[in-house]
């Protein structure tokens, strides 16, 4: 299982990284293994705003269907467009082209509370 140094993690297996006042996300190595193969993704329209705990969108795999969830209060500034035509890009690259949302976190909002790649590692032994 990857767990890539430069990204933190939610305990739904979302993975983070931030740059330039922007948040990527997507789910993690673990988390797509767990689900099988991916055969579709729902993800929310630009422009949406959600407060943290909130679904934006669902995961459905060959195995089961999944939500998934962001662990801050955020808006929507991009959705990856290619899952839509190629869904198995979450399998294959999880941690790049397989990216889900970008957001821009609401003032006052940080990222304190979610998981170094150490404490997920440990998470998900």
């Amino acid at each position: 299982m990857e767990i890539p140094d430069d990204l933190i993690y939610a305990q739904n297996h979302e993975w983070l990284r931030q740059t330039d006042g922007t948040v990527r996300l997507g789910i993690s190595d673990y988390a797509q293994d767990a689900l099988g193969d991916i055969v579709f993704v729902d993800l929310p329209e630009v422009g949406t705003t959600l407060s943290a705990g909130d679904s934006f969108g669902e995961v459905e795999s060959t195995k089961s269907v999944s939500e998934v969830y962001v662990p801050v209060d955020a808006t929507i500034t991009a959705v990856n467009e290619a899952l839509g035509d190629a869904p198995e890009l979450v399998n294959s690259d999880p941690y790049g082209d397989g990216w889900f949302i970008e957001f821009s976190i609401h003032e006052g909002t940080t990222l304190e509370g979610l998981m170094s790649p150490a404490a997920y590692h440990e998470f998900t032994e």
